[in-house]
């Protein structure tokens, strides 16, 4: 999260790659590194159209997209690179056949809407209202951005008031609450539903996936979002990890639950008859985005049987 977004000096993917080149038809692309700069250059061996990248986006775990400004406008840039091919290819939702204008080959016009919606989602301080503070932005998402302005926490904290801490905890969240409050970058189930994405295209949006388990529980905090993910560090990837987080409700053993405790908390269910390891290789499997040279871990848990249709 803290680097979904970086500036050209501090891109790592940049700096480690200082040419790149691709081939679409009449145009050819450049991105070229200059000083603490990154060129992105196209042309179609009459016109050239050259501009600085203005901002990265996405840490490069799966792919990076440049955002470039031309003429008072922003764009999407039509190349992004993927990690998985260590080189440049069409940005996800471009079309491959070669565009009319070289304008529309150096990238797609962003609304500014959007603009915002990306700025707000992979930076931190970058929106304030309906407008765009680029002057007061943070790169990748900080403190700030989840627990709110900090100044008068600090405060609190300085003068030792520990009971208020001046400052937005997303813990204290319920379930569900917590999965629309992730989701309003991940995607709730809402503005996947809203949107009407459909098919494999949806399985990026984890809040969206998980509400979709038949285990979610809204009550439940076994399932939430921060019980296996938690946002203060980077992303595990070894699956073994996760296995403690299945066995808090999947267990060979049940014991009786305190009165205390809400149906939801009191439940244990089965544990899995096949294996004890690596659960979700099988329950949780992954699936590649046509174009985005990634596989992404399909948060609808369930059993998953050969052949089955991907479910929506």
């Amino acid at each position: 999260m803290g680097t979904a977004l970086a500036s050209p000096e501090n891109c790592q993917i940049l700096r480690s790659n200082p040419i790149l080149t691709f081939h679409n038809g009449q145009y050819t692309y450049r991105i070229t590194r200059e000083g603490n700069r990154s060129i992105y250059t196209v042309t179609d061996g009459v016109n050239k159209l050259s501009t600085p990248i203005l901002y990265c986006f996405g840490q490069g775990e799966a792919g990076q997209t440049y955002l470039l400004h031309h003429n008072g406008k922003f764009y999407e840039s039509r190349l992004s690179f993927y990690n998985d091919i260590r080189r440049l290819d069409f940005t996800m939702g471009h079309a491959p056949s070669p565009p009319a204008t070289i304008e529309a080959a150096m990238g797609r016009e962003m609304g500014a809407e959007e603009t915002r919606n990306c700025f707000g989602c992979h930076s931190t301080n970058a929106v304030s209202g309906s407008g765009l503070q680029l002057d007061h932005l943070m790169e990748g998402v900080s403190c700030e951005a989840c627990h709110g302005p900090g100044e008068k926490h600090v405060a609190a904290m300085r003068v030792g008031d520990f009971k208020q801490k001046e400052i937005f905890n997303p813990k204290r969240l319920s379930t569900e609450d917590l999965a629309n409050f992730c989701g309003s970058c991940h995607r709730s189930w809402e503005q996947v539903a809203l949107m009407r994405i459909r098919g494999v295209l949806n399985v990026r949006f984890q809040p969206y996936r998980l509400t979709n388990s038949k285990c979610y529980d809204s009550e439940d905090k076994r399932i939430s979002c921060i019980a296996c993910h938690d946002p203060h560090e980077t992303r595990k990837s070894d699956e073994a990890f996760y296995d403690s987080k299945c066995t808090a409700c999947h267990s060979s053993t049940t014991k009786a639950a305190p009165a205390a405790l809400t149906r939801s908390r009191a439940h244990a269910a089965v544990a899995c008859p096949v294996g004890k390891k690596n659960c979700a290789s099988c329950h949780m499997p992954k699936y590649e985005l046509p174009g985005s040279h990634f596989k992404f871990t399909d948060h609808h848990i369930r059993v998953v049987r050969p052949g089955e249709p991907y479910p929506n």
